[in-house]
């Protein structure tokens, strides 16, 4: 019952906000959410030390959901070690995240509507993370769609928040699309949608060609390639990264929710889980890596110019999401699941306390108005500065650092013993190491020191947040520092085997594990300097010669406009995607609609038809008996025509 207890402890709580909230009023749906996931969180880590520590692996059954011809599904929860860790990671920080909203949003009269959001939110992450077959996986997929759609949008009376928000929606089933064929061509192919059966099966399709669109392809690399283009949208991976951005209309609990616990990392965890399946497919594996290192190093270079606080935030988890996807592509999955472990902590860290700011600067967010903040909100200062120290990858090689440090390292030593052509992963890593830890820098320099830039009345009223936001901050902090090295061994070190067992498959090919003890000494240095070197330049353009930025724009605009315009991919998508879908729509309402449907002619046909109609007989009058004779003389007239037909068969036979 534990289990049950996990999952749908978050779905009570949505149903009793989000139906019973006007009733009961705000302030219990907070609580009610609230101390649901709070139970639940608490029942995750218990479930971590029975199943990563304890080595139970269980599948529970639930309940038999469909079955249609050769098509048999039953809902049950798949109990491993990335159940596991993904439990302790979606519970955790949403039931941090709940108890923060309840001071972020005390000001807002529809709470218990957005709790009810939270809930249903953290609730299909995980139905997600539970499957045990690819339509319970597509189930939870879809609900983190659906509720990432709810929670951007909340504030719907802002036409930002609403375009936001179907944007989120439309980018995602793009991904969807080819992750739903990947679900198709996987029962096609396989006869079955459950993954033990798929897993057990998948060696034996190796290698094996399959038609699609026309073409002999390799079986596994197809499917694949499909299933990893929802990884794709999901995770805002490179060409598919558009929504995530523009997320940041939402409120600031939304975000950390969606970028360090839920939605983003559903692609992540999506390949992890099937690496039974991927581990057969070379050319997937390497596609994969390709698009988290160009991921990595696009979102690095768009975060080093942004100026809204939470914008710079979710550039970094857009790069840091490609860290992840470059394990996964390398066949390192425990360091992808470890990076995504350690970053749930200072990820949301970092949102909160970009939250607690703008809870502090009364809704600003635009960090060239602000500055000189340390001073006022030091708690929320100290939080933010542990969080960037995790983010950037603080520590000494090989003995001790922050959270970050030790997954993000191991996921750049990883990249260089794969070898990949030229080093191309390891380069773009350790390029993408060094902008983030200028643009890291960069939001707490601008931030929190130097003089203010504020308004004097917003600098003079900033004041630090309540306890019930700060709590969640100081646990994250801890996490943030402490996470890494608590769970190193258990991730990549000697404790691999044991923690892990049979959750993550590594192929006869796979010794990346091996490789990463033989790299070259100044490998595992090459991180730790490309961060000293974006904090030194980072604190040479904002502390030491703050007239630098502004330079070093006008010297080089033409770059800084591209990097300040995201590479121009909104603009570049609007003129290939969004305009040609406007003028076809328009097409097919004015000149096919309204010109040759309801304008042919004068006037409108239709009513000219009516009104023709209904000058030659009154068809519809509304008495029964009328209606009665009609369909009387109806049947006369047919068995009239079938007398004639009878007469005419037999004055021809009578003639013959």
């Amino acid at each position: 019952m534990i289990y049950h207890a996990i999952v749908f402890l978050p779905l009570l709580g949505a149903l009793i906000a989000g139906f019973l909230g006007r009733a009961i009023g705000p302030r219990p749906s907070e609580i009610i959410t609230t101390l649901f996931l709070g139970i639940a969180a608490a029942l995750s880590w218990v479930a971590l030390f029975q199943v990563g520590f304890a080595g139970e692996t269980a599948r529970v059954p639930v309940l038999r959901w469909v079955t249609s011809g050769e098509l048999d599904v039953s809902w049950a929860f798949r109990i491993d070690t990335l159940t596991a860790v993904m439990l302790v990671v979606v519970n955790s920080v949403s039931f941090l995240v709940h108890l923060y909203s309840i001071g972020y949003m005390h000001e807002d009269d529809s709470r218990q509507r957005f709790f009810a959001y939270l809930s249903l939110f953290t609730f299909a992450m995980l139905a997600l993370v539970t499957s045990d077959n690819f339509l319970q996986m597509f189930f939870g997929w879809e609900g983190v769609g659906l509720a990432s759609y709810l929670l951007i949008g909340f504030w719907y009376q802002k036409p930002e928040a609403n375009a936001a928000a179907i944007k989120a929606f439309v980018v995602n089933r793009v991904g969807d699309f080819g992750f739903a064929l990947g679900i198709f061509g996987t029962f096609a192919v396989f006869g079955t949608i459950s993954f033990d059966a798929v897993f057990r099966a998948a060696p034996s399709m190796a290698g094996q060609p399959m038609e699609f669109l026309g073409y002999q392809l390799d079986t596994m690399t197809v499917l694949c390639l499909l299933l990893f283009m929802g990884a794709m949208g999901k995770s805002a991976q490179f060409l598919l990264h558009t929504w995530l951005p523009d997320a940041m209309e939402g409120p600031t609990p939304v975000s950390a929710l969606i970028h360090a616990a839920t939605m983003v990392t559903a692609g992540v965890f999506m390949v992890a889980r099937l690496s039974p399946m991927f581990e057969w497919a070379p050319v997937a594996l390497q596609v994969v890596t390709l698009v988290g290192a160009v991921t990595a190093f696009f979102a690095a270079t768009v975060g080093l110019v942004q100026n809204d606080i939470k914008r710079v935030v979710a550039y970094s988890t857009c790069s840091q999401l490609g860290y992840m996807f470059v394990a996964c592509g390398i066949g390192a999955y425990s360091a992808a699941i470890f990076h995504l472990f350690t970053h749930a902590f200072f990820k949301a860290l970092l949102f909160l306390g970009a939250g607690s700011v703008i809870h502090a600067m009364h809704h600003e967010q635009d960090m060239r108005n602000m500055g000189g903040l340390a001073p006022k909100i030091r708690i929320t200062w100290i939080v933010m500065l542990i969080g960037t120290l995790s983010l950037t990858g603080v520590g000494i090689p090989h003995l001790i650092g922050f959270a970050g440090f030790h997954s993000k390292d191991a996921i750049i030593e990883a990249a260089y013993a794969a070898h990949t052509a030229n080093n191309y992963a390891f380069w773009l890593l350790v390029v993408a190491a060094f902008m983030t830890a200028f643009y890291s820098w960069r939001l707490i320099f601008m931030t929190f020191h130097g003089p203010t830039r504020a308004d004097h009345e917003t600098y003079e009223h900033a004041h630090e947040s309540p306890w019930v936001m700060l709590i969640p901050l100081l646990v994250l902090a801890l996490g943030a520092v402490a996470a890494g090295f608590a769970f190193k061994a258990y991730f990549i070190g000697d404790g691999y085997k044991e923690f892990w067992r049979a959750s993550l498959f590594e192929g006869a090919d796979n010794h990346i594990r091996h490789a990463m003890h033989e790299i070259p000494g100044w490998v595992g240095w090459a991180p730790f300097f490309a961060m000293l070197a974006g904090f030194s330049l980072s604190y040479l353009y904002y502390i030491a010669v703050p007239s630098l930025p502004a330079a070093t724009a006008r010297a080089f605009e033409p770059i800084y406009l591209f990097l300040l315009n995201k590479w121009y991919f909104d603009e570049l998508y609007d003129f290939i995607f969004v305009r040609p879908a406007f003028w076809l729509g328009r097409l097919f309402w004015k000149k096919g609609d309204g010109a040759i449907i309801d304008g042919l002619g004068a006037d409108n046909l239709a009513s000219r038809v009516l009104q023709t109609t209904g000058r030659v007989v009154k068809l519809q009058t509304g008495y029964v008996y009328h209606y009665a004779f009609a369909m009387l003389i109806g049947v006369a007239l047919i068995i009239t025509a079938f007398m004639f037909h009878d007469i005419r068969a037999l004055i021809d036979g009578v003639g013959r």
